[in-house]
Parts: structure tokens; sequence; C-alpha cells
């Protein structure tokens, strides 16, 4: 089995709508629908409206955070030339064991990691 979709619910639908477009722009989603992204796999990422007002709690109970691996260093690159592009807020890269890993935090605070792994590097 392959893993589908996530969903993300947010406080503040449009603007967290406005966030994945440009993250999940850069690192090849397509908008296939209202609030809904998907790449050429097939995976997709729903965004949703939370029904409650109890913040994301990154230590908490449920998802930290969701990483995906650029094929090269260039790929890897040209998502960060894209996302300032785009006036996305860029933390600095950190290296961790060899990898390079941008953690970028939606308004929530939940973060998407793009992760480049040169040979002989590995997080796990």
């Amino acid at each position: 089995m392959k893993l589908d979709h996530i969903v993300v619910y947010a406080s503040n639908l449009p603007e967290s709508a406005d966030f994945y477009d440009r993250v999940l722009g850069a690192i090849g989603f397509r908008k296939t629908r209202d609030w809904v992204w998907a790449n050429d796999d097939g995976f997709a990422v729903d965004l949703r409206a939370a029904r409650s007002d109890t913040p994301y709690d990154r230590y908490g109970a449920g998802l930290n955070h969701f990483g995906f691996t650029a094929p090269s260093r260039a790929a890897f690159d040209q998502t960060i030339r894209a996302l300032n592009a785009h006036e996305t807020p860029v933390p600095d890269t950190q290296k961790i064991d060899g990898t390079l890993c941008l953690f970028l935090p939606d308004p929530d605070g939940l973060r998407i990691e793009i992760t480049w792994e040169p040979d002989g590097a590995s997080l796990e």
C-alpha cells in the first residue's frame, strides 16, 4: 500500500490555503479542487477548516510534521528559489547527519520538511 493523502485542519483556511498553494506548488503539486493539491504520484494534501480552537501542539499527540525528499541538490535549491520568488518566508536550512533540511511552518505551526540526502547521508 502507498500513502494516498493527508488532511490538515487550519484555523484560518484562506491564509493556510495561500501558504500551501505556494509551498506545494514549489515542489510539484497542482491544485485539483478547492483546498486540495496532488502530485504526479497521486498523493494529495487536503486542507480543511478547523472545528476547534485548540491550537497545534508540535509535541502533542498527532502529526508533528510531514516531509518530502528532493531528488537532487539542484531540485532542493530550485525549491528554495521558487519559495523566495513567491515571497514565502524561508528559514535557514539545517544540516542533520549530512542531510540538508528545510522546515517550513504553516500559519498554525505545522511544519513541512523538505530534505536532500547526498550519497551516504540518511535521517534514519
